[in-house]
């Protein structure tokens, strides 16, 4: 039977609405932004005022017009939100969905169904009702796995019921379709969870999107890139580091996909190509970051495995995490079979071949910590090559920082002193080199956090010189010297630090804000510690340099006294500076007394 002259048309109208709205709208003046999406809603609106319900003898067909109906109500909602007229958005949606309700399991409107409510969970999450977002989401999840376990044909896709017969797709095109919006739906449920801080829940959800997108190849690389390596951040946290290095090896693969970054020179590219060279740039600079986490996270946590009370290496620790680590790595690969993988025949081996050049097994020796340093300083020259401390200081800073981190997670498994010493020192050297580059005025905070972290290096090298020159028969003046400077330079930086939380004044805050609370208070201890600890032969400088001692264990004490909080903060110090306080005056008293008898 021929078909009826108006399906023709509406075929033409529904093709010109697609158009309009997906690809003409690309093109749109900036003064009118909304000018194609408008023209579809026009056309759209028309094809839904031509539909009539069906006549009495042909109410067979009384489900094929509403199916129609259902689809022109999603494309009227996509329309309307994507316009920013969400109320009127949400209205043609919720319509869809309560039309296509009875034919939800059918292979004619399953995945229309189901792309209202993905919509209808982006709508609500966007205007912060997370919870109704979640609850579309969720019976939009329960939809595809029932219709998949019941029914299992290929559905038809959103288009096809304004196609003529011979232009439908094939089962293998529509069942790529029907996996890609459900991939949304769990990429949409992995945002959704993540802000009602269901945080392992949105993992699982964020890894199983991204293996999906590999798999039906539904993905901008460097999109995906991005995500796998932010993914990492929340494995690391974790201590989940094999899941974390798969996440960031996948990245590095998947990035490379996107293309060499130009190697033209500036001169000879487009304002078009300099940005896409931008942004590569900074994407690559990005997972590099997150390659130095995964390694700085890595040494510190074995640090938190080796130490002991007072933060030296326990022998016997690291026997027992030696043999605890050639047991459980067997067991690890086999684990990885069971868990889920990125990637395809294509990708798996390039994968491996980068997860295979750093350890995601706990560091138990210098060796070990060593090959995870090399991998995680090389990372840092990458992200410096884009974040570099003219155009982005912060960022720039930050990665300093994290170099040193990594100087000083190494330093720990280092069992020469002297060495140790020298990686201390390359620390002040890198952090110091942008210090002086920075205005107090405007990096107010960034100079107070760099100066605090110089304190405790140059604190840290002057405890190892005063355990080196403890292993000498004697002390000589070059080692006093040497002591002697460094616990002058950890005061005078813990100093900076202090003075910076002065005001206008100079006056000193009665009451410290909880950012500053702990390290104010150990910068105090600290500065007290040192001036203890300076080497001099003469009585009245010892008897100076204990003043000034008493004097910061003192405000400690005291200020824990008045503020519980801070008392909480202070506990492992609290209990010294307390001790400190009292029994400082009587050995003060005691050198007076022998300095008055010395001079009479």
């Amino acid at each position: 039977m021929a078909e009826r002259e108006d399906g023709a048309e509406l075929r033409l109208k529904y093709s010109r609405a697609v158009n309009l709205s997906e690809v003409e709208s690309k093109r749109d003046p900036e003064n009118e932004p909304y000018r194609s999406k408008y023209a579809a809603r026009e056309l759209l609106k028309e094809m839904k005022a031509g539909q009539r319900a069906p006549a009495d003898e042909e109410r067979g067909a009384d489900g094929l017009w509403l199916q129609r109906l259902g689809v022109l109500e999603l494309q009227l909602g996509l329309n309307h939100a994507e316009t920013e007229e969400l109320s009127a958005g949400e209205e043609h949606l919720a319509k869809c969905v309560r039309l296509l309700e009875a034919f939800k399991l059918c292979p004619e409107t399953v995945s229309v169904f189901i792309q209202a409510e993905n919509q209808l969970g982006i709508l609500w999450a966007g205007l912060e009702e997370m919870e109704k977002a979640k609850t579309y989401l969720e019976d939009a999840e329960a939809l595809y796995n029932q219709y998949t376990k019941e029914i299992g044909t290929p559905p038809w896709d959103t288009h096809e019921h304004f196609l003529a017969e011979e232009d439908r797709l094939s089962e293998q095109e529509r069942q790529k379709r029907f996996e890609k919006v459900y991939t949304h739906t769990l990429y949409y449920l992995a945002q959704v969870y993540k802000h009602l801080d269901m945080i392992e829940k949105a993992a699982w959800y964020c890894h199983t999107t991204l293996q999906r997108q590999l798999q039906f190849t539904h993905y901008n690389p460097v999109e995906w890139a991005i995500n796998a390596a932010t993914l990492s951040q929340y494995y690391i946290t974790e201590k989940r580091y094999m899941e974390g290095r798969l996440c960031l090896a996948a990245s590095n693969v998947i990035f490379n996909q996107a293309g060499a970054v130009s190697s033209e020179s500036a001169a000879e590219e487009s304002e078009e190509e300099r940005d896409r060279r931008d942004q590569l740039q900074q994407k690559k600079a990005e997972i590099a970051r997150c390659w130095i986490k995964y390694c700085l996270n890595l040494l510190q946590d074995s640090r938190k495995l080796l130490e002991n009370d007072i933060g030296d290496l326990d022998w016997d620790r690291q026997e027992e995490l030696k043999s605890q680590l050639k047991k459980e790595e067997e067991e690890k690969e086999q684990g990885r079979k069971s868990a889920v993988l990125f990637g395809s025949s294509d990708t798996f081996d390039l994968i491996q071949s980068v997860e295979e050049k750093v350890s995601c097994t706990y560091a138990a020796d210098f060796t070990r910590a060593r090959a995870v340093f090399l991998v995680g300083q090389g990372y840092v020259q990458d992200a410096k090559e884009f974040f570099q401390l003219d155009d982005h200081v912060t960022d720039h800073i930050e990665v300093v920082q994290d170099h040193s981190s990594l100087f000083k997670a190494l330093a720990f498994f280092e069992e020469n002193l002297e060495r140790r010493c020298k990686m201390h020192k390359r620390r002040v050297d890198m952090l110091s080199a942008v210090y002086t580059e920075l205005n107090p005025q405007y990096y107010l905070l960034v100079c107070r956090q760099l100066q605090f972290e110089m304190g405790d290096t140059f604190y840290e090298m002057m405890e190892l010189k005063v355990s080196i020159a403890n292993q000498l028969d004697e002390l000589d003046s070059h080692n006093v010297k040497k002591i002697n400077l460094l616990a002058q330079a950890a005061i005078a930086h813990y100093t900076l630090f202090l003075d910076s939380l002065r005001d206008s004044e100079r006056k000193f805050p009665a009451t410290l804000e909880s950012d500053v609370l702990r390290p104010a208070l150990v910068a105090k201890f600290r500065v007290g510690w040192l001036h203890g600890k300076v080497i001099t032969s003469d009585p009245q400088q010892q008897l100076d340099n204990l003043q000034l001692s008493l004097d910061c264990y003192s405000f400690v004490a005291d200020y824990c006294a008045g503020h519980p909080e801070a008392a909480t903060a202070m506990e492992p110090e609290l209990e010294l500076c307390v001790e400190m306080a009292a029994l400082l005056p009587t050995r003060m008293a005691a050198m007076r007394t022998k300095m008055a008898a010395f001079n009479e």
